[in-house]
């Protein structure tokens, strides 16, 4: 359904204001929110800074979300303190996040009976719980992830397809593992000698704090003898290999 501009406005605690032109635009009817480039005439679009305000003549956007104390420009406008969380916002408003249906542990996930399930825990076809494995409440596994034995996952975390969680992976409360990212896997440490590389002692684990975030085919290997450390907070991007013996400290990026 269309929401007004005025309507878009209250909803996001800031100030509508009408073109420069003159007349009442609180009416205008708006059915979604895009960017510069993509806007049609029924979407308001983003200027996140004054210096950008030029690109938005070259815009068919209808309406545009800009700094507080813009003022008036050739079309109206929502004047936002934080001009990303209103858009953001106004996002949502137009396009709501889906909701997965929480279903539990599914019959066709492979939770060994030694695993402690906490309440309200989602585990997707096809996941892979592992002897002595702790998942907390509130927890999402989805399908094709792989949790070792002895993980120990906290309350409200999310685990995407295919990540793989080595044995006696720690990860703390509320963290995201994106898709392929795998924890624990052995550190590239060998002893060189005449009859070749050994491998070095694996006897340590990964280790998340709260508020963790690791990005998509992300690597993370295990410690020598103790952890590999990621600090409470810390957000890791895609495509990232961190070492064993490594740590990071507190909402580092």
């Amino acid at each position: 359904m269309p929401i007004t501009l005025d309507d878009l406005a209250r909803s996001l605690g800031a100030v509508a204001v009408h073109r420069g032109t003159g007349g009442d635009c609180g009416s205008l009817p708006l059915t979604g929110a895009c960017t510069l480039e993509r806007a049609s005439p029924d979407d308001i679009t983003l200027v996140d800074s004054p210096d950008k305000l030029h690109l938005l003549a070259r815009s068919r956007a209808g309406a545009a979300i800009v700094p507080a104390g813009t003022g008036p420009l050739d079309r109206p406008t929502i004047e936002a303190v934080d001009v990303h969380g209103a858009f953001a916002a106004t996002i949502n408003r137009f396009r709501p996040p889906r909701t997965a249906v929480r279903g539990g542990v599914s019959p066709q996930a492979a939770v060994d009976s030694s695993a402690r399930i906490g309440a309200d825990v989602a585990i997707h076809p096809f996941a892979t719980v592992g002897p002595d494995a702790e998942i907390g409440s509130g927890c999402t596994i989805h399908s094709g992830a792989r949790i070792g034995a002895g993980c120990r996952i906290g309350a409200g975390t999310v685990i995407f397809p295919n990540a793989v969680l080595y044995d006696d992976t720690r990860v703390g409360a509320r963290c995201i593992v994106h898709a392929g990212a795998v924890l624990g896997a052995h550190g590239f440490g060998y002893k060189s000698g005449p009859g070749g590389h050994a491998l070095s002692a694996q006897l340590g684990w990964v280790e998340l704090g709260d508020d963790v975030e690791i990005g998509a085919n992300t690597t993370i290997d295990r410690g020598t003898y103790g952890p590999t450390e990621i600090g409470s907070g810390t957000k890791v991007d895609n495509l990232v290999m961190i070492a064993h013996n490594c740590r990071i400290g507190r909402h580092a990026m």
